[in-house]
């Protein structure tokens, strides 16, 4: 094909994906039905992990929960059981003490298919999260591929678009994820493999503690408060659910994640200011700080 008429079919098919995305937010597509599917999910012993395996149960999903703390594991696994309890589904849950993630994915696809939930706590090398990425990917992705089938869920940050003072590891750890995720997103399209979806969430700060004292600007804070974690996780649902490639909550993430694409660094660093964001995590750092100090005076350090 002759590169000009090549390149005005590629913006024809560029202008009908805008118009397509632009329905999607209009008019609200249906959700797909993941009853029985085999949903994997990781840190699910507490916070959103715990939340979105809530969720997918009341979806009559089929859950392997993994966590690195078995207790809290169990605690979230017997939640579960509740719930499908209520749902009057008879099937047992089982938890399963295992480490590597291809024995996991092994159970995960079809040994255990009996059962509507399965607790793996996971190797301690799963604490560095690029490895545990990496490895858990390099587990399940084959089967997928050869079934042309499943959801790759990848939960970032906002913090992962774009950044703050203080907390360098946190954000190099969640632009590491967002890049991760996104090269895997163009490698499952160049496959052609249609049945494989991806969604990244990428939600402003929730309130799960984690960032306790995080603060902006006092007249801004009222208008961008700390989300609600059960909040975040309905919308990261809806987004999953039909096959959304990428939330971002609020919208105004994606505002921002955009004006910093077009806009001079130095234009960027007056906004930062202005709302109160270029030392927000400031409070937090000194907080954190001040603890650590009293746990070594308390141990005599």
């Amino acid at each position: 094909m002759n590169i000009v008429v090549e390149f005005f079919v590629v913006m024809l098919k560029v202008l009908w994906a805008i118009v397509m995305a632009g329905l999607k937010w209009l008019i609200r597509p249906k959700e797909k039905s993941v009853a029985g599917q085999v949903c994997v999910i990781t840190g699910a012993g507490g916070g959103l992990g715990r939340l979105f395996a809530k969720e997918f149960a009341r979806r009559r999903a089929t859950l392997v929960l993994w966590d690195i703390n078995s207790h809290s594991n169990e605690e979230t696994a017997e939640m579960v059981r509740q719930i499908y309890r209520d749902l009057l589904l008879t099937s047992g849950i089982k938890c399963v003490a295992c480490g590597p993630q291809r024995s996991i994915a092994r159970l995960a696809y079809g040994q255990h298919q009996q059962n509507n939930c399965l607790c793996f706590p996971p190797p301690l090398l799963s604490l560095f999260l690029f490895l545990f990425l990496f490895q858990t990917t390099k587990a399940f992705l084959p089967k997928m591929l050869e079934m042309n089938h499943g959801h790759i869920v990848t939960v970032a940050s906002s913090l992962g678009l774009f950044s703050t003072a203080g907390v360098e590891d946190y954000c190099a750890s969640k632009f590491g994820a967002i890049g991760f995720h996104e090269s895997l997103s163009h490698e499952i399209k160049a496959s052609e493999k249609d049945g494989i979806k991806m969604t990244l969430v990428c939600p402003y700060l929730v309130d799960t503690g984690m960032f306790r004292g995080c603060r902006i600007r006092k007249e801004i804070e009222p208008f961008l408060p700390p989300l609600r974690p059960e909040f975040c996780v309905k919308q990261a649902m809806r987004a999953i659910l039909t096959d959304q490639p990428m939330i971002c909550t609020p919208r105004i993430v994606y505002m921002v994640n955009f004006m910093k694409s077009i806009l001079p660094f130095e234009a960027i660093v007056c906004m930062y200011r202005f709302l109160g964001a270029d030392k927000c995590m400031y409070p937090f750092l000194a907080q954190r700080k001040e603890a650590m100090n009293n746990n070594e005076a308390k141990n005599g350090i």
